[in-house]
């Protein structure tokens, strides 16, 4: 099974339309988090009816999960914490979102929410609880936030990561955790695309300009990765004990 992971595209459209024309590639598209942009002059109203169209073509030629990012939210749910509301249309359109799972092939896919308060926390954790009871050989997280002291959440100046999610890796060691959120990791010296804790590999593609994203490419079955970007390429085993070293500076 091959996997695609994109995150942080804020509304690039260039970016977008390079994801669907390489979508028949892939088995499953990952877009983990931060789709929409706050700073963007277009509405995120307008902004979440061409995102659904772009997953409207992405469902055509492959399945696709998405998971919110911070970017997302638009207004407050029925716990009055703020949430990404307009993902419910991607549901109903067959395509899973935050609080879903799907069985592909061999695979567990958690998508995970950004979750703004005690209650979102508590419904995470009951999501993850509920798939570890009934994980098959492979365990996928989307989770839209690396966890703290991870190289995948290393800004250059510091670590931006979140220990929440650390916890729940710690606890549950899913094979692979699909982030983004921090743009700038890949592209530092001491941060990284990868990083091996435990038994799990979390996996951060960071943000790049241009019309094709970085992003990394995910052989499951042949046991790979590999980060791609503007200053070159990158590739691990997935049976590796860490992180390969730095190539590219």
């Amino acid at each position: 099974m091959k996997l695609l992971l994109v995150s942080d595209l804020h509304y690039t459209l260039p970016q977008l339309d390079w994801v669907v024309r390489v979508a028949p590639s892939f088995d499953v598209v990952v877009l983990a988090g931060d789709q929409l942009d706050i700073s963007s002059t277009v509405s995120l109203d307008a902004q979440s009816l061409v995102i659904l169209r772009y997953l409207s073509l992405l469902r055509e030629r492959t399945q696709v999960v998405i998971s919110s990012g911070n970017h997302d939210l638009t207004g407050p749910d029925a716990q009055g914490e703020q949430a990404a509301l307009w993902l419910a249309e991607a549901r109903l359109a067959g395509v899973p979102t935050d609080g879903d799972s799907v069985v592909q092939g061999d695979t567990l896919i958690t998508v995970c929410p950004w979750w703004d308060g005690p209650a979102g926390r508590a419904a995470l954790e009951l999501q993850l609880a509920a798939d570890a009871s009934r994980r098959p050989a492979r365990w996928v997280w989307v989770y839209h936030w690396p966890p703290m002291g991870s190289p995948t959440c290393w800004t250059g100046r510091r670590h931006y990561g979140d220990t929440d999610v650390g916890s729940w890796i710690t606890q549950h060691q899913p094979d692979l955790v699909l982030t983004g959120h921090v743009h700038e990791s890949p592209f530092k010296p001491a941060g990284s695309w990868a990083d091996r804790i435990g038994a799990t590999w979390v996996l951060n593609a960071g943000r790049q300009i241009g019309p094709v994203p970085a992003h990394i490419e995910i052989d499951l079955d042949g046991g790979t990765a590999g980060w791609h970007s503007m200053m070159g390429s990158e590739q691990l085993r997935l049976t590796d004990h860490a992180a390969p070293e730095r190539t590219v500076f």
